[in-house]
């Protein structure tokens, strides 16, 4: 009876469930007709006839009116549904149309069509319960004058064939449509029967002014919607390295683990034709904090019960196993939220690009300042120092215009699926304006705050005296956000988009952004110490892992006199979120000044051990001036270079042609690598293949070669990664084009 209550039988209590409380399911009776509309998986059963009034027993005699005898969707790759709205790359049997642009579909009934006496519909339907008014039941009749929310009209009469023309509106509902052909007969409506076949995906369009998403550059949207091959950037902002990403939006059953997404979300099927909502809604869902989403985040470096983040090499995979049981797949750190939600955004049309941010502040308080703690001798007091800043971090800006804004905020907006702070009671944030972003306007939804913090806060390093006060002997303004990238449109160089976040540093307009900002609510403490006549540098280096290195400290003496400093070097390895992990050094030289330079030796044996994830090393020195008591400071994180490995492909690179693959490494470390999980795949060539290796023993080289078949005409790119406990993100590709 939907009137109980229904309990639920209490869980087992073990160590995972303690936590867990399932509520009690209630029944809407009495409060509402029925629940809202929030997948579009459930479907509506549509009558075959529905009567105009009571009939006798039996069918009636419908013989002398029109009847359908087939429709023809027009839905193949190669026909002028899937060309004209660049849906043919989709491995999806279904019609994928745009909205806001016209599609075909052919009718043959069992006689000519007479329009003077012969009245028919296509009835377009999606989700339960299927409304007029919501927009969730559409007729389109083949006059006209007739249609009131989407457009028809009749395009050629051949014999019994009628080919008609739909224009669905450029702001209808994106998702999986119902389709049947209704015909009007004195005793009722009688309609084809469902049919999987008939479905229909209707998708964002770009290409469309009217649309929301509109992009009007060619080339940023050709990039940002039909590319499948991305490069992540991520490294150090003076050390950039890149590894590349099957995004593989196109691929076999990719469309349909989107549309799971947002049913599992329960995002009302009526909202599903803004963008805004749908970016908000999927930067909850795409982690799975607070709503079993997609992905579980783990920064630990223990990866045993999932595949380690820095291993995947693309998203297929990831939805896949999420769309066919539901259950988080472990696991993640922000490069793999954001390729992911990027996925997402370009496959139901939405343009969208990953965006690399180096040095990015993770501000929680929200007062724009990262804290640096020193003891009065001018050493990191670490157990004090509790602000980290990420070496870079990765989110996703996508682009559409914000009706639910002042005009001028449209454009790029940034979402990010990497759950750090809660929005609303969520772990999301976003869509925010860029352009708000950078004219401080932090007053307008979402999120915005959070994300100007992340490219402008200032480094403040504050020197504690014995009784607990803090003077703030240290700002730097430009550390963090010190470069912020993305591919560039067409190619695989780098396009720097740091202008779009900030005005130049110490340029009149930045300090006005700021003075806005705190109009607004971002609170920013006034930090001016006084200025020092000694600075320090520690310059860039790149470095291999397992080499050995000269740290160079450069000090700088502008006072014309005699300077002493007693200096503390800290080197550190660390997370890339800038979370220390285990000291690797430290020294204290006192150095006197007439321009010099320091020299710190670090040795492999120092660092091998301990390293972590993607081999980062922070170093950090202070040093107090004894003449004068300023204190002076510098930063370096030093990314040690991983070995890469060799990909090369063999075979007759054309459609449905069997080629090979190899991928070959060699351990020229001292020690050896166990556990070593291979993984290769290609968008539109080869499905995602991995392979384990128990161990690779110093100086020996792996070779494995896996057999593929292209199912797609055109320029592509294999990518493999190699990843065990002792070395991680090591990636290889190689570019392959197939004929057709």
């Amino acid at each position: 009876d939907m009137d109980r209550l229904i309990v639920p039988s209490p869980l087992p209590a073990t160590e995972t469930m303690a936590t867990t409380r399932v509520r009690p399911q209630v029944s809407i009776r009495g409060r509402s007709v029925g629940p809202i509309a929030s997948s579009n998986a459930v479907g509506e059963e549509v009558p075959e006839f529905e009567p105009f009034m009571l009939l006798p027993r039996g069918p009636p005699p419908l013989t002398d009116y029109l009847d359908v005898w087939d429709v023809n969707m027009l839905k193949e790759p190669e026909e002028v549904n899937k060309q004209q709205h660049h849906t043919d790359r989709y491995a999806n049997e279904g019609l994928i149309v745009r909205r806001g642009q016209e599609f075909q579909i052919s009718i043959t009934f069992n006689r000519p069509h007479d329009p003077s006496k012969d009245q028919f519909a296509l009835e377009f339907v999606i989700g339960a319960t299927p409304q007029y008014s919501k927009g969730t039941y559409i007729p389109v009749f083949p006059s006209e004058e007739r249609n009131k929310l989407w457009g028809g009209r009749v395009l050629d009469t051949s014999d019994n064939v009628l080919t008609m023309g739909i224009l669905p509106r450029a702001d209808c509902i994106v998702g999986k449509y119902g389709m049947y052909v209704a015909v009007v007969t004195p005793y009722g409506i009688r309609r084809t029967k469902k049919d999987p076949s008939r479905e229909l995906y209707i998708l964002f369009n770009p290409w469309v002014k009217d649309d929301s998403v509109y992009l009007e550059d060619g080339a940023e949207r050709t990039e940002c919607v039909l590319n499948e091959l991305g490069i992540i950037y991520h490294g150090a902002y003076d050390d950039v390295s890149e590894r590349s990403w099957n995004y593989g939006q196109f691929e076999f059953g990719i469309l349909d683990a989107c549309l799971f997404i947002m049913d599992k979300g329960a995002l009302p099927i009526t909202n599903r034709g803004d963008p805004v909502k749908i970016a908000r809604k999927a930067s909850a869902m795409i982690n799975s904090k607070d709503d079993e989403g997609v992905l579980v985040g783990n920064w630990s470096g223990d990866y045993m019960y999932g595949v380690a983040p820095t291993s995947w090499t693309g998203s297929v995979e990831i939805l896949l196993s999420y769309a066919n049981g539901g259950d988080p797949v472990c696991y993640a750190q922000c490069w793999v939220y954001a390729a992911v939600f990027n996925t997402f955004l370009r496959c139901l049309g939405i343009p969208a690009r990953v965006v690399t941010n180096f040095f990015s502040a993770h501000d929680n308080d929200g007062n724009l300042k990262t804290d640096i703690l020193l003891d009065e001798n001018g050493k990191v007091d670490r157990s004090r120092t509790r602000d980290s800043i990420w070496n870079y971090h990765c989110w996703n800006e996508c682009y559409m215009a914000r009706l639910d804004l002042p005009e001028g905020f449209g454009g790029w907006q940034v979402v990010d699926a990497t759950p750090q702070e809660t929005s609303d009671g969520m772990y999301r944030c976003g869509p925010a304006s860029v352009y708000a972003i950078k004219h401080g306007m932090v007053c307008y939804p979402f999120d915005a705050p959070f994300v100007f913090a992340e490219v402008n806060s200032d480094v403040v390093f504050y020197q504690r005296s014995r009784d607990g006060t803090l003077t703030p002997v240290k700002v730097n303004t430009s550390h963090v956000g010190r470069l912020v990238l993305t591919k560039a449109p067409g190619s695989n160089g780098r396009s720097d988009i740091t202008s779009m976040y900030k005005f130049p540093e110490g340029s009149a307009e930045e300090r006005t952004v700021l003075e806005k900002a705190e109009e607004y609510g971002v609170r920013r403490q006034d930090v001016t110490p006084p200025v020092a006549d000694v600075a320090l540098d520690i310059p860039s280096l790149e470095v291999k892992v397992g080499a050995g290195f000269d740290l160079a400290l450069d000090f700088r003496n502008s006072s014309g006199q005699r300077r002493t400093v007693e200096a503390y070097t800290n080197g550190y390895v660390v997370y890339y979120t800038g979370v220390p992990s285990a000291e690797i050094l430290f020294q204290s030289p006192t150095v006197t000044l007439d321009p010099r330079r320091k020299v710190i030796k670090v040795r492999p044996e120092d660092y091998m051990g301990k390293l972590v994830e993607q081999a980062n090393l922070h170093f950090i020195t202070t040093g107090k001036v004894k003449e004068t008591g300023q204190i002076v400071t510098a930063m370096r994180v030093i990314t040690l270079h991983k070995p890469r490995l060799l990909v090369q492909v063999a075979g007759t690179p054309r459609v449905s042609e069997e080629m090979l693959v190899t991928v070959q490494f060699t351990n020229d470390f001292k020690f050896s690598l166990e556990n070593v999980h291979v993984r290769v795949e290609g968008p539109g060539v080869m499905s995602p293949h991995n392979k384990l290796y128990r161990l690779i023993a110093p100086g020996t080289t792996i070779s494995w070669t896996e057999s593929f078949i292209p199912r797609r005409q055109g320029p592509s790119k294999l990518m493999a990664s190699l990843d065990c406990h002792a070395l991680r993100q090591v990636t290889g590709e190689v570019d392959v084009h197939i004929e057709p």
